[in-house]
């Protein structure tokens, strides 16, 4: 059975982005990009957020066609192009787009259905929204964060209104150059 894993940076105060959606803190460098390439190149399935993934969908279908594309960009790329891309949203609707479906209802039941569907991550990538609504729905299995050497002070948490403690098993930690350390975790059901 799939696990549901929330891939997501974070500042060690907790914080996905800053209090008007910033992104500007967070370190990534090609150890990470190495690194977290790797990983998502074992999985099949992304999940996403409405807004998370029209950001994606605003770049990586044309990333590595541009000239000054990196080859973090030309392998995220091709893997964002074959990926089965699922976004939860009440106001996207399936308009054709091309190896994705759109989730807007009876999302306990559609995750859980995805996750029967073979035995590789499902990934889902930033989308603190939807992270804020899979965590009250005890659906997500893991957590696979990248600790960002910053103290925002204020901003988007990444852990709102848990009502039930959730306990977690420490798989790997990892140290980049760069100052970032991944924490990655697995929840235990027990």
């Amino acid at each position: 059975m799939r696990k549901l894993i929330s891939f997501m940076h974070i500042s060690l105060d907790g914080f996905v982005a800053g209090p008007n959606g910033e992104m500007d803190w967070i370190k990534v460098d090609e150890e990470i990009f190495d690194y977290v390439g790797k990983r998502i190149s074992e999985g099949d399935i992304a999940l996403y957020g409405r807004v998370t993934y029209q950001m994606m969908e605003n770049y990586w279908p044309t990333a590595a066609d541009k000239p000054n594309a990196s080859k973090h960009d030309m392998e995220h790329a091709k893997w964002y192009s074959n990926v089965r891309k699922v976004v939860l949203s009440k106001t996207m609707k399936d308009a054709n787009l091309p190896n994705t479906t759109i989730i807007s209802d009876n999302l306990s039941d559609s995750i859980n259905e995805i996750k029967q569907q073979g035995d590789k991550e499902i990934l889902l990538f930033g989308s603190p929204t939807a992270t804020h609504t899979l965590i009250q729905l005890n659906l997500i299995d893991g957590y696979w964060l990248f600790v960002n050497p910053i103290i925002l002070g204020r901003g988007i948490p990444l852990f709102v209104d848990i009502k039930d403690k959730i306990k977690l098993n420490l798989l790997t930690t990892r140290q980049f150059t760069c100052g970032v350390t991944e924490l990655n975790y697995i929840v235990d059901r027990q």
